[in-house]
């Protein structure tokens, strides 16, 4: 695991609380309407890859799903969400790593959720292993939601460089070949302090 990398986010969610991060979202509505549009059953295996302090897991338990993964490179970002949700905590499984590190299981999960992550991802070997890692670990039929900066969306997150799509970039990236496309779509997200911050998604669904 890239340890500069670690520290990096480490050191963001020490210093800072959740809801002062540009990304906080007191609810991931763009996501819930991807993830409902999937029609899941309670037993499905869903992961949300770079879940850090996100409130997206505390509706997929309120909504009742039993396997939930919350991945993320920072263990500060986790214990946020950890203490957020107290006893209820235990009922996820929260996984500290790099998503391109892990040896995932084939086959592995019903829905992959990424917002925000896949952006970072500026090199292409790095991106090829995510695919990899995607195709690897989705089962057939299985879903894929992710959300970037859009293509005339912000240039940097956090002192990071990022690279930036359109939907259809997207749709071409994961392809065409291994995925049906179910949405697409912009939205726009204002954070904390005020700014709008453009963000394309796709929800796929893995053939």
């Amino acid at each position: 695991m890239n340890q500069d990398l670690v520290r990096h986010w480490q050191n963001i969610y020490t210093a800072k609380q959740p809801t002062e991060l540009s990304w906080f979202q007191a609810e991931a509505e763009t996501s819930l309407q991807l993830i409902e549009s999937a029609r899941l059953t309670a037993d499905a295996q869903i992961i949300d890859v770079g879940g850090g302090a996100s409130v997206l897991v505390d509706h997929l338990l309120m909504q009742g799903f039993e396997h939930i993964t919350v991945l993320d490179l920072a263990e500060a970002a986790l214990q946020r969400s950890q203490q957020r949700l107290g006893v209820n905590a235990d009922q996820v499984n929260w996984l500290v790593a790099n998503v391109l590190d892990v040896n995932f299981s084939a086959a592995q999960f019903d829905l992959w959720h990424d917002r925000a992550v896949f952006h970072f991802l500026i090199k292409e070997q790095d991106r090829q292993q995510y695919l990899a890692q995607v195709l690897h670990a989705l089962k057939s039929g299985a879903y894929l939601a992710i959300s970037t900066f859009a293509e005339d969306g912000a240039l940097k997150c956090s002192g990071l460089d990022v690279q930036r799509y359109s939907p259809q970039q997207l749709i071409d990236f994961f392809g065409s070949i291994e995925f049906d496309v179910i949405h697409q779509g912009k939205a726009l997200h204002m954070t904390p302090a005020g700014n709008q911050q453009k963000f394309s998604y796709v929800l796929l669904q893995k053939k």
